[in-house]
Parts: structure tokens; sequence; C-alpha cells
């Protein structure tokens, strides 16, 4: 394997994880729901996955508790979000610090303990041309998940009733109520759908990336995700891109670091954030008239007449 293709790989491996928490609080926030819990739900993915799949020896037993615990967070967010109408800024922010102090009651059992990682599913013959073959089609189940995500989320959004009615839910509830949609039913999906998305992507932390648990393993990942939605102005394929770019940067400033580059070590790990600042001021000054925007219900509570 040459350099270029290594480095490659880890983009991929890097980038999933965002990908996977950023496609579904995209989801979240076109019902018009901001949840900042991202943190906090992957990392609850990451701790229940691999204490599920160190107990019953499955690693597809630990990745549906994983998807289990992030819509059980979810659905603590939606109580109070969308039950009881809490400010959503607040609940988010609540949901990440209950997140990040449970996994480590869950997984202080399971500390330093490896277990063997979910493997690679090589695409037949695809998986043989040379260079491309190796990089893209012998890839591990979360990848394939994500890209698999990312056409069907864009299909669901703007190819069908279902999508079109959840986009009417975040730009204006007070209108699809009085059509009679169910906006705080079509809200909750959302929440969960998002929930079930970080816990896959926290699964991936600690039964892929790195198969074992250590306490605050996630690493601001969620925060990463939720400026990748921004800055992919809430459209699907550009979240692809912000997640790998992500990635890419990642990536670059661990190499930089390695390779003795002469540049303090903590303007590298914010060299991502800095990218973003600079990407979201450019999207914004060059966004043509009529373009993506932020959906025009996001993180207003919605009580509907009774």
């Amino acid at each position: 394997m040459t350099l270029a293709e290594a480095i490659f790989l880890t983009v991929i491996t890097a980038s999933t994880p965002l990908l996977l928490a950023a496609i579904g609080e995209l989801v979240v926030e076109r019902a018009g729901v901001l949840n900042l819990g991202v943190e906090g739900m992957m990392i609850m993915g990451a701790a229940t996955g691999v204490a599920v799949a160190i107990v019953t020896g499955s690693s597809l037993a630990g990745v549906l508790a994983a998807i289990a615990a992030g819509m059980a967070m979810a659905a603590i967010f939606a109580v109070l979000t969308l039950g009881l109408a809490a400010n959503q800024v607040a609940s988010g922010l609540s949901l990440t610090i209950f997140g990040l102090g449970l996994s480590g009651v869950v997984g202080a059992p399971f500390v330093g303990i490896q277990r063997e990682g979910i493997g690679k599913i090589p695409v037949p013959f695809l998986s043989e041309i040379p260079v491309v073959g190796p990089i893209l089609f012998r890839q591990d189940p979360f990848v394939y998940l994500a890209l698999a995500l990312v056409v069907g989320v864009s299909w669901f959004l703007w190819r069908t009733r279902a999508g079109l009615v959840l986009r009417a839910c975040g730009e204006n509830p007070v209108s699809a109520h009085a059509l009679g949609y169910p906006v705080l039913r079509i809200r909750l999906y959302a929440v969960l759908f998002g929930g079930a998305c970080a816990g896959i992507a926290g699964s991936y932390l600690s039964l892929v990336l790195t198969p074992f648990w250590t306490s605050g393993m996630t690493a601001g990942r969620g925060w990463i995700a939720l400026a990748i939605v921004v800055f992919a102005s809430w459209l699907p394929w550009r979240a692809l891109i912000g997640a790998y770019l992500f990635g890419g940067l990642i990536i670059l400033q661990l190499h930089a670091q390695s390779a003795g580059v002469r540049v303090p070590s903590q303007f590298l790990a914010a060299l991502p954030y800095l990218i973003t600042i600079v990407a979201l001021t450019a999207i914004m000054a060059l966004r043509r008239s009529g373009g993506s925007v932020a959906p025009q219900g996001l993180g207003r509570p919605f009580v509907p007449d009774r």
C-alpha cells in the first residue's frame, strides 16, 4: 500500500463517524429542532455499544444497543423540547453533559478491555481495481452505511412527499399544523432518527476506530458534526463534503505533527475549526440568492392549539 492510499483510508476512517452524526442531525434540523446533544448521544452509543459487544461477544448486538442508547437519549430530549416546550439549546447542552457523565458509569467496568474490531467487507470485482478499489470498495459496513444514508436522506428530503412535509414542519410549523400535519409527531420521528445516527457514530468509535472503551473518546466529534450541518447549508451532499474535509484536516494535522512540522501543535489541533470559520464565511458571501438557508422554524418551540 502506498502512502497516498494509506492517507486516503485514514481520512475515510476519520470522516465516517462525523458523517453519520451529521446526516442524522441534518434531518433533525430540517424538521425545525436544534439538538445540541449530539456529543452526549454519540458517547452513550460508544459506551453502550462496546459494553454490550464485550458481554455478548457480538458486534452486531453492540451496534443495535448503541442505536437504542442514542434513541433513548434523543427521546429524553424530545420529552423536554417537544412535550414540555423547553428551551432547545439548554436541553441539548444538558443532554451532552448528562451523556458524558452516564457514559463514564456505563463504560467503567470495560475500560481498557480490547475486543476484535469489525472487519472490512470487500465488494467483489470492484475491490480489485488498482488504487481506487482498496480505498472505496474495501471498507467496513459503517462506511457503506454512511454513504447510503447520504443518498437516502437526499432522496427522502427532496423527492418524497414525506420529506416535503418534514421540511414544511421546519420552515413553518404553524402552517403545517393548519393543514392537518402532526408537527410534533414528525419532529419526534426526526429526533429519534438523529439519535439513532449518533448512536451508530458512537459505536463506530468504540468498535472500529479504536476497539476499546475510554472515557471521553468522542473528543468533540459531536460538536464538529453540528458545525458540518451548518457548513453544508442543511444539504446532505454538502454534508458529505464537509465530513471528509474535516476528516482530512484531522488527519493532516496528525501527519504534520508526526513529520515534525515546526508549527505549534495547538494551532494544528485548532486548524479544522479555523477552516470551518473561513469556509462558512466564504459560503455566505458567495451564496446565490434563493439558495439553501437555515429552516425558518429552527430552534423555535411549537405548541399546537388545543
